[in-house]
């Protein structure tokens, strides 16, 4: 069966609605994505110290860098994924901040916000 003209405008009208529907969405997501917020770390482990490869030791542990007990933007850790750097953090910091991040796992304070960081925009 060939669709009349009548059934072609309105399927072409629903997939114009249904585009005008989740571009807005999307937008709101890349929003929510760069405004969520990562502790480092989280609190369950506040004042315990992140070794160089981004372990949570206890503190005073050689090499280990102290945490500062704060959370960072989705944008800020996005920045510093890409090269830049976390406020306020020294170059050793900065590097043990960023390996604790890529060792979040699921049910860790963060790891939402970080895997969607990860996702294809």
């Amino acid at each position: 069966m060939v669709p009349s003209r009548r059934q072609i405008l309105m399927a072409g009208a629903v997939a114009a609605s249904a585009i005008v529907s989740i571009r807005p969405a999307l937008a709101n997501t890349a929003a929510s994505v760069l405004n969520c917020t990562i502790p480092v770390p989280d609190q369950a482990r506040a004042g315990k110290y992140i070794a160089p490869n981004g372990q949570v030791v206890p503190a005073g542990t050689a090499g280990a860098v102290p945490t500062q007990g704060r959370s960072y933007s989705g944008e800020e850790v996005r920045r510093a994924l890409r090269g830049g750097r976390l406020p306020g953090t020294s170059y050793e910091q900065n590097q043990a901040y960023l390996n604790y991040i890529r060792r979040l796992q699921s049910g860790t304070s963060g790891f939402t916000c970080y895997a969607s960081l990860q996702m294809p925009r």
